[in-house]
């Protein structure tokens, strides 16, 4: 059955969480507060192991709160029908999620010293991660594996606009942009660059929890982030794993040469003028082995 996608200033939004109501409050009305801090992504780009690992980072590596506490209730989207009412009651200090393209980011922002937190993810993982997610979820249409992130027509817009909008505040000193691959080869050290940035002081012990609790094979067993306690009309866990597999280069198993040619086209189009050096540029060549 086709989705009829809810339409913000352009851009799609599943239905089953968002309204245009919500949408338009978090852009125009809502209020941001100095203490605020945001976990911002594009979809199938790291959200869930960010909130997990923030979520740790602020009860100073102790997992109690993350084993029994929903992570969109510890953190909610509060561009969403529901995630919107918890957050204007959430008490400071605030962490919030968004997949939210900077253009429609709640314009308060720019007058407040908040903290924005933005992870990256390759491009043509995000694709495969975002075809196996969409034969899951109800609330969105099976893509075609290149425009899941190439159009500006799909849920949450164009990556390559959202990747742009957000690192034009690659410079300002309450912004903070990591890469999924780098929180795959150097979780530690990543862990401490985000307390350095949040102004948390962990000990290596707490450190070390942080690391440990958000890990893949923690997150998969905690059903607090697994999304297994979804209901089967909005999850599907019968075609697949909302935690699918957790690495870097997946789309090598998936995309074919011609594909991949394709891909590395628009990329360098849509990308050229960004001074911005990300992981994957180095990986233009690959073995290639199959498709979807």
């Amino acid at each position: 059955m086709p989705v009829h996608y809810v339409t913000y200033k352009g851009i799609k939004f599943p239905p089953a969480y968002n309204s245009v109501h919500s949408l338009s409050f978090a852009h125009n009305e809502f209020l941001v507060r100095d203490d605020d801090v945001f976990n911002i992504t594009y979809p199938k780009s790291g959200t869930v192991w960010m909130t997990e690992i923030l979520s740790l980072i602020r009860s100073q590596g102790h997992p109690s709160w993350n084993q029994t506490v929903l992570n969109s209730d510890r953190m909610p989207w509060f561009s969403t029908r529901l995630g919107l009412e918890a957050a204007l009651s959430y008490p400071s200090p605030r962490l919030l999620t968004c997949h939210l393209p900077r253009h429609i980011f709640p314009k308060s922002f720019s007058h407040s010293t908040a903290k924005v937190i933005y992870t990256l993810r390759d491009p043509r993982d995000v694709v495969v991660s975002y075809f196996y997610f969409c034969q899951m979820c109800n609330s969105y249409e099976d893509p075609h594996r290149l425009t899941a992130v190439c159009l500006p027509s799909v849920p949450h817009g164009s990556w390559f606009e959202h990747v742009r909008g957000w690192m034009e505040m690659k410079d300002r000193e309450n912004f903070f942009f990591i890469t999924y691959e780098e929180l795959k080869q150097d979780l530690q050290g990543s862990v401490r660059r985000l307390c350095h940035f949040l102004g948390q002081n962990l000990d290596d012990d707490a450190i070390s929890s942080v690391v440990q609790n958000a890990s893949f094979t923690a997150m998969r067993q905690n059903p607090m982030c697994s999304s297994i306690l979804l209901p089967a009309d909005i999850m599907d866990q019968t075609k697949g794993q909302f935690l699918r597999k957790g690495i870097c280069g997946d789309w090598k198993n998936h995309f074919t040469v011609a594909q991949c040619e394709t891909f590395n086209r628009i990329y360098q189009e849509k990308m050229r003028g960004l001074d911005v050096a990300f992981p994957w540029d180095r990986d233009q060549d690959p073995d290639l082995t199959e498709t979807i």
